[in-house]
């Protein structure tokens, strides 16, 4: 064997991350808001790019192509010129001035709901207290969690305060006392006496089951209560039912700092005249365009050394770069949403029973694009469509294999599944083997462990636990 060194040409083709690239992927995959404070931090930094204000003034996207950045002083793209002098729409509809901006009133602000914190606050400064009550009072507020339960023991917060522990005991009462009932509690079963106290309800076998048997009436174990309190069964499951109207987390129903208030949809899916209507709601994103201040630089490029003629190319081209990737994000959502409406459109019409099982690799080959385009297109958005607002992800669900090779999905069957539970009698409930043989009666193979597992995410109890005496 012969070894040696030699010297081959050979043409191939390979994809190469660029820059630009890198930068299309990601605003790809970016939702409404986060692409609008993409283009807030790119505005920021590149002097190129201006936001569209006025009418007439760069109405419409970059659609030409970028230069390439040349290691010699080279002379700029005439096309740049004429991108400028073209001041005409290119698709888009022109923004009609407002010659009167209405005026704004206390309507059109939302008002943000007190935390948990400042409602108690507010019930501590107008309780009658002593002084040395209220401060060791703000203190208690302040190490309560999110779910309204205290986080700190009596005798460690007497140390930490200096004071007695009957002083922090009476504080303790009196935030107790306030609204929502059972807030100030440190552990469940004193949350759910403090409601029962506070609601004025008179049953002393409520009170043994929360001192005692929470456990077992939550899994259900009715029958083993009444016997261990010399009760009826049905007493046990009358206690149950007030029990399920207290609130184990009385806190939760007010409002934290970082609280997501609600969902922009990045596309809107409207029926009109019985068919239905994508848009893309780009609403909250600037309308960008190359500053028209920078055309004395372009056409007066001689005055110019060749190192601010390489800055200002280069930043021409990320400008034109970013416009057209923003479009071409527009687009790709546009066709993937389609295509979604037109495979789920049974779906659209009667809801989710009818909504079919699909897959990447299926929107893919009818759009023309590939699989992770597709993944990176609907990461993260959410579609507003007339049976409600879902995440995109949404439509993509596994399917079972049913009678005469039809499919039916996921969320499909979760739904049959709720209704079925649902009819069912209460005395006597279905277990998970007879629901699998409705199903399978309907034409649908599904095997009990699956029955279970779907009934366990809708969180649907057991049988032992929906059954009613």
């Amino acid at each position: 064997m012969r070894l040696g060194y030699t010297l081959n040409v050979e043409q191939t083709q390979k994809l190469v991350m660029t820059p630009e690239l890198r930068q299309a992927i990601t605003i790809l995959q970016l939702s409404s808001l986060e692409l609008s404070t993409y283009l807030e931090q790119q505005l920021a930094e590149n002097p190129f790019l201006e936001v569209v204000r006025e009418e007439g003034e760069g109405e419409g996207e970059v659609e030409g192509e970028g230069m390439r950045e040349e290691e010699d002083e080279g002379k700029f793209d005439p096309d740049w010129e004429e991108y400028f002098l073209d001041s005409s729409d290119l698709g888009l509809p022109r923004a009609e001035r407002d010659p009167e901006p209405p005026e704004y009133n206390y309507e059109h602000f939302l008002s943000q709901a007190p935390t948990l914190v400042e409602h108690l606050m507010f019930q501590l400064y107008l309780s009658r207290c002593s002084q040395e009550v209220r401060a060791v009072g703000e203190y208690l507020i302040g190490n309560l969690d999110d779910h309204g339960y205290l986080q700190i023991t009596v005798e460690e917060a007497a140390r930490r305060l200096g004071v007695e522990v009957p002083l922090v005991e009476e504080a303790l009462r009196l935030i107790q006392s306030f609204d929502p009932p059972g807030v100030g509690a440190r552990n469940l079963q004193e949350c759910l006496l403090i409601q029962v106290n506070q609601l004025g309800i008179k049953n002393p076998l409520l009170e043994k089951i929360i001192c005692g048997h929470l456990e077992d009436l939550a899994r259900g174990r009715y029958s083993r209560l009444a016997q261990q309190l010399g009760v009826d069964v049905q007493q046990v499951q009358q206690a149950a039912d007030v029990l399920k109207t207290l609130d184990p987390k009385p806190g939760r129903n007010f409002s934290t700092p970082n609280e997501v208030r609600y969902i922009v949809p990045d596309v809107v899916v409207e029926k009109v005249d019985g068919d239905y209507v994508v848009l893309i709601n780009d609403s909250l994103l600037p309308r960008l365009t190359i500053s028209p201040t920078y055309r004395a630089v372009i056409s007066q490029q001689e005055k110019y050394d060749a190192q601010t003629r390489r800055f200002v190319e280069r930043k021409l081209n990320a400008a034109a770069w970013l416009i057209k990737s923003v479009e071409q994000r527009r687009l790709t959502l546009y066709r993937v949403a389609n295509c979604l409406v037109q495979l789920q459109r049974e779906f659209l019409d009667h809801g989710v029973k009818y909504l079919k099982p699909l897959n990447l690799k299926q929107v893919a080959e009818m759009v023309g694009l590939h699989e992770s385009t597709v993944s990176r297109a609907i990461a993260n958005k959410y579609m507003q469509t007339p049976q409600g607002v879902f995440e995109m992800k949404y439509f993509f669900s596994s399917g079972i294999s049913g009678d005469g090779g039809v499919q039916a999905s996921a969320e499909s069957i979760k739904k049959m599944l709720q209704e079925i539970v649902a009819a069912e009698d209460p005395k006597d409930p279905l277990n998970d083997q007879k629901i699998a043989e409705i199903f399978h009666r309907r034409g649908i193979r599904i095997s009990r462990r699956t029955v279970a597992k779907y009934r366990d995410e809708l969180g649907i109890p057991s049988v032992r636990q929906r059954k009613r005496y």
